[in-house]
């Protein structure tokens, strides 16, 4: 379970630096700045999107299709969830505002998911040809 939470964290971790920094390199580039409120929900959007790809245990007993398109709608729902909150207690947001930030969470989303998506099942094809090894060298000792 340790390992699981570390692994957790690690990959938190390298998003949100790389979320952060790319957005730097907008803002750098269109001139714009950023306020602490949009720095907090960036981090909170990374963490909701990866607890959600993490769960992707949950889905084993489903097709990788519907697991995929299960986490993105989860992720989805969890993000307006929070927009809600915060459009509710700190800030109103336009409907303007709500479509950016979905086009905005979605388009790296899609990006990180594909990646992670990618190392999972490389990494189940790689255990699945593992045991087939030793499966084939139980045969032949036996």
């Amino acid at each position: 379970m340790r390992e699981k939470i570390l692994n957790f964290l690690l990959e938190l971790c390298c998003v949100y630096t790389i979320i952060s920094v790319a957005g730097a390199i907008v803002n750098i580039i269109c001139k714009t700045e950023t306020n602490n409120l949009n720095v907090i929900v960036m981090f909170i959007t990374c963490l909701a999107a990866t607890f959600v790809l993490f769960l992707h245990k949950l889905f084993d007993n489903v097709s990788p299709l519907v697991m995929i398109i299960a986490q993105f709608l989860i992720a989805c729902a969890v993000v307006g969830l929070i927009l809600l909150i915060i459009s509710v207690t700190i800030s109103p947001i336009s409907p303007k505002g709500w479509f950016e930030f979905y086009r905005s969470f979605v388009i790296p989303y899609i990006v990180f998911a594909a990646f992670y998506y990618y190392r999972v099942f490389a990494e189940t094809k790689k255990q699945d040809e593992l045991i087939r090894q030793i499966q084939e060298a139980q045969g032949k000792t036996e």
